[in-house]
């Protein structure tokens, strides 16, 4: 970093970056169907695919983080995963583990456990597929500060109290009520 740069500087350029990577886009079947800019793509509401990865510590609690102001969907928002979007020709699980060392800012981790699959859509014209992981970090994190403006490993409890008390990312949101579900939590 030069003396000229700042925080603010060096986040913008890192949305920047962002907005230009290359996404596949998919149909309603999660078939490739073209190719965009990460930006096009949210800006157009193109269907596209991500990852949710839930990432537990040693004890069995779940990393929770607010995403950074200068995210480009859902800025300042808490989620109780980690993840984002599969880049063109990415692999579900080849992205679930990217997105998990990026994020928690770890290197070495498991493979992440595929969970479920599922459309999200939040009836305003975005909508994606969206594959739900999930990991145990055993070491210390060190999140990544252009993803993540605050983080805390919660115990189910505690997560369960905040639900309804903080703002949430909705696909976030959704995938955690898939899951709940699943696990006989509903």
């Amino acid at each position: 970093m030069t003396g000229s740069e700042s925080d603010a500087d060096i986040l913008a350029a890192h949305a920047a970056r962002s907005a230009e990577e290359i996404l596949d886009v998919v149909d309603e079947h999660d078939r490739v169907v073209g190719r965009r800019p990460r930006g096009e793509v949210y800006a157009r509401g193109l269907r596209h695919r991500c990852v949710f990865v839930e990432a537990r510590d040693a004890e069995g609690r779940v990393f929770v983080h607010r995403r950074t102001a200068t995210k480009l969907v859902y800025p300042s928002l808490y989620d109780m995963f980690v993840g984002g979007v599969v880049g063109a020709g990415e692999s579900y699980e080849v992205a679930a583990l990217r997105e998990a060392e990026e994020e928690l800012g770890v290197s070495g981790l498991p493979q992440p456990e595929f969970l479920d699959k599922f459309l999200y859509d939040d009836g305003a014209g975005n909508s994606w597929w969206s594959a739900v992981h999930q990991v145990r970090c055993e070491q210390p994190v060190r999140p990544q500060p252009e993803e993540v403006a605050w983080h805390a490993f919660l115990t189910e409890e505690e997560l369960t109290d905040r639900i309804d008390a903080w703002e949430w990312v909705p696909d976030g949101l959704a995938a955690y009520h898939r899951l709940r579900e699943l696990r006989g939590r509903a």
